[in-house]
């Protein structure tokens, strides 16, 4: 099981599963199939994944039960993503 992600902009943060599963269930994935994806990732045999690499998988995962759920994982993805970077930026004080 992997113990770190490394993030895009190179950091790393500990591996949290539980955070595939909740992106997934909010895509409209039930928690039965959100958490086998998440164990998908669990089983991958490296110390560290790249974010990229777990984004992939989780994104195949939900397409192939159903798109629908793929694409509101990229819409809340895009949307956490774009908030993040205006608390960065500072537009929200």
């Amino acid at each position: 099981m992997p113990k770190f992600v490394i993030k895009k902009d190179g950091k790393k943060e500990e591996f949290i599963p539980e955070k595939i599963v909740v992106a997934a269930i909010k895509s409209g994935a039930t928690p039965e199939i959100a958490r086998n994806i998440a164990k998908k990732v669990e089983a991958i045999d490296k110390e560290e994944i790249e974010s990229k690499e777990i984004r992939e998988i989780v994104l195949h995962e939900l397409g192939s039960v159903n798109p629908k759920w793929r694409e509101r994982w990229l819409s809340y993805d895009k949307q956490i993503k774009r908030l993040y970077k205006h608390y960065r930026d500072g537009l929200y004080e």
